[in-house]
């Protein structure tokens, strides 16, 4: 096809996969919204090369894609700032850049930050699965995880053309400062664990990912120890399972869980949760609006 674009993928790093804006409104289904986890940098990839926001983009974890494109195609690399090369060119985070046919993208790790996002002009043309082409790792829905040697055509690019060279964005922090508001389930943790969830530092469990990030500290001890139902999840809710140690969903969430959800991260507070690095640590902080502390079962309690 003459003037067709294809992007082929030569490396993946430890891994990559296709997102876009996600799939809300199955969870009555058992299907959950998925998507990008850093929904602001996918956003600003996609502005960046004049794309619709919700133009499928690549999410990049610790770098290491490597890829080549059959014609020339503006791009845009956001979120985790990761070394990278045109040729033997570097490339700037946050500008568009123009990636000549037959030339390689190569990025290397990242120092700071987890997820990357690559934005192609026109946008990637995959298949939609719910209406959207997001990967959900945990259900299996969507395109695969990218593989050496997959082949991705292009969308044809809009009207618009690419009229910003640097947007300015904050810098990563070293500390993930997270707010947080009770959850439905803030009365089964005794006193002093609800004290804990704020007043201890947390760190990134290795054992994190796409569904949740784990958080080691100090062990969470319940006021309630019974069993659950199944019940709603929502991206951000904080639960506790019985070894204590807290879980904050992310993207690939499930939609039901049986653990109590205590807390819930504030939605504007994720995209710097999805971009926390195993070890690195975390604060949780219950909002202004917030009580000073959740009602615990006990304070419902008359005095006998």
């Amino acid at each position: 096809m003459p003037g067709r674009t294809v992007i082929e993928v030569l490396a993946t790093g430890p891994l990559a996969t296709i997102q876009d804006l996600g799939r809300p409104g199955y969870a009555e289904f058992g299907v959950s919204p998925s998507g990008a986890a850093d929904l602001p940098s996918h956003r600003l990839a996609n502005r960046l090369v004049a794309n619709p926001e919700d133009a499928a983009t690549i999410e990049i974890t610790l770098g290491g894609l490597e890829i080549t494109s059959t014609c020339g195609v503006w791009i845009a690399l956001t979120g985790a700032p990761v070394p990278a090369t045109v040729g033997q060119r570097a490339m700037a985070i946050n500008s568009p850049t123009y990636l000549p046919g037959g030339s390689r993208l190569r990025l290397g790790t990242t120092a700071i930050g987890l997820r990357s996002y690559l934005a192609v002009r026109g946008g990637l043309r995959m298949p939609s699965v719910l209406g959207s082409r997001s990967t959900d790792t945990l259900a299996g829905l969507g395109p695969a995880r990218l593989a050496v040697g997959d082949l991705i055509d292009t969308l044809p690019p809009g009207p618009d053309y690419p009229n910003v060279d640097l947007a300015m964005t904050r810098s990563l922090p070293d500390l993930t400062e997270l707010r947080i508001e009770p959850g439905p389930r803030a009365d089964w943790l005794d006193a002093e664990s609800l004290s804990l969830l704020t007043q201890a530092q947390w760190f990134v469990s290795t054992d994190s990912n796409r569904v949740g990030v784990r958080l080691d500290g100090p062990r969470l001890n319940r006021a309630i120890d019974d069993e659950l139902p199944p019940e709603g999840l929502v991206r951000g809710a904080i639960q506790v399972p019985p070894g204590g140690q807290p879980i904050i969903f992310l993207a690939d969430h499930p939609v039901t869980g049986g653990y109590p959800v205590v807390a819930v991260v504030l939605g504007e507070d994720l995209p710097l949760l999805a971009q926390a690095r195993p070890g690195q640590p975390v604060h949780l902080r219950w909002t202004p609006s917030s009580v000073q502390r959740p009602t615990l079962l006990e304070d419902r309690c008359p005095t006998l």
